[in-house]
């Protein structure tokens, strides 16, 4: 079954149910485009086996971003070197859909001295809640402009040769931040029931829609749940997959969580008890039954069995991610009939944020490496070293970000 090719609502037919989901590689050269290692990297997962890969989050505005190291696909950008990404993704015959992505409030103090928010609500991260950029509620022209950007990003991303886009209305980012009431406390057509907080990731669905042709795949990535008290929910989540029933969606990917309560490495902050592996398979199966629109869940599965468990569960594809920066070839590898499980070592640090800031550094170096063309695995390192390390390479994107946007 895992192997089963499958036709989605596009008429585009993958060739599996295994699909790369997004990890944010921070792997832009100076210029915000794709580097030589983040394009090698695509090639190596390309010809690893799975069907479809998913980018990491690629801004539409370069004045808003989740980290110093993203890249930035607006109508400006130059696309020659997104063409050479999009083409090196296809190489080894997978199917490559470009995530794109504002952070709202989830954008580091750093890089900006605000963010834009549905409503004036900081990020609430304890002591490490200065690290974040203070949340300044948008008007209404601001609305409007982010969602012609996702639109622009959307053309440009055909433009270079993608399959398709994701646009992530989960994890905390912007668009999940308008479908949340504890951040949006909006009074206006943007705020208020589930269906009025929807209307932004409604709209940005309408106009890249408008913009693309109908073969090119529109998805989406949704939080079955925030794992926050008071928080966006499965019911919640039920509303917004009636309302996307008729927008021409090719494939709804279910998540969770946000940096407040990082439940896409297994970390609730509402108490509820999350599995091992498949985090999301329970919502996502439950979810199943109200949509006809193909679905994926992702959230810490790296073993063959629990991959065939979430197809038997009713949902359509598989998302792996952090098994496949440690063993890229982890679909052919099961397709071959041998029985690999890969996982990283938990971290056992007290802090949970700077455990969950650890694991992210640990996939970025894993990354990193295997984008080298003399590597042919990478290896987990040290926690504190990839911290050290990691934090060595986001100051030196922090200096190359800013004279780059000294020289627009």
């Amino acid at each position: 079954m895992l192997f089963n090719p499958i036709t989605l609502p596009n008429g585009a037919v993958l060739k599996n149910r295994l699909v790369k989901a997004a990890m944010e590689e921070s792997l832009a050269r100076p210029d915000r485009t794709p580097s030589d290692d983040l394009i090698q990297l695509y090639r190596r997962w390309s010809e690893g086996g799975c069907a479809l890969l998913l980018t990491g989050n690629v801004m539409v505005d370069g004045n808003h971003m989740t980290g110093a190291g993203n890249l930035v696909l607006d109508k400006g950008q130059q696309l020659e070197r997104f063409t050479a990404w999009s083409a090196a993704a296809q190489s080894g015959g997978a199917s490559v859909w470009l995530q794109i992505n504002h952070p709202g409030r989830q954008a580091p103090s750093k890089l900006n001295d605000h963010s834009l928010a549905p409503s004036a609500i900081n990020l609430d991260m304890g002591n490490f809640s200065k690290l974040f950029a203070p949340a300044r509620a948008m008007n209404e022209a601001e609305i409007n402009r982010v969602i012609e950007q996702f639109a622009d990003t959307a053309l440009q991303a055909e433009r270079a040769g993608f399959d398709g886009v994701q646009i992530h209305a989960a994890h905390g980012y912007l668009i999940s931040q308008f479908l949340s009431p504890l951040v949006n406390q909006r009074t206006d057509k943007w705020g208020g029931s589930v269906e009025k907080r929807a209307q932004l990731l409604i709209s940005v669905v309408d106009a890249v829609r408008q913009r693309v042709q109908p073969g090119f795949a529109v998805a989406v990535k949704l939080n079955s749940a925030d794992f926050q008290r008071g928080g966006f929910g499965p019911d919640d989540a039920q509303v917004v997959l009636q309302l996307l029933a008729d927008k021409q969606i090719t494939l709804i990917e279910l998540s969770g969580g946000s940096y407040e309560a990082p439940a896409m490495q297994g970390q609730s902050r509402d108490e509820r008890t999350l599995a091992r592996e498949a985090y999301f398979l329970d919502f996502a199966e439950q979810l199943a039954h109200h949509t006809q629109i193909p679905l994926m869940t992702t959230g810490g599965i790296h073993r063959r069995e629990i991959a065939e468990q979430v197809l038997a569960k009713g949902v359509d594809l598989v998302g792996m991610a952090t098994a496949l920066a440690l063993q890229p070839d982890l679909p052919n590898l099961w397709q071959q009939g041998i029985g690999v499980q890969v996982s990283l070592k938990p971290v056992t640090w007290k802090n949970k944020t700077l455990a969950s800031l650890a694991v992210m550094a640990q996939v970025r170096r894993l990354m990193r490496d295997l984008g080298q063309a003399n590597v042919n695995m990478a290896k987990p390192r040290p926690y504190w070293w990839v911290v050290i390390t990691d934090q060595i390479a986001d100051a030196r994107h922090v200096r190359r970000l800013k004279k780059w946007r000294r020289s627009l």
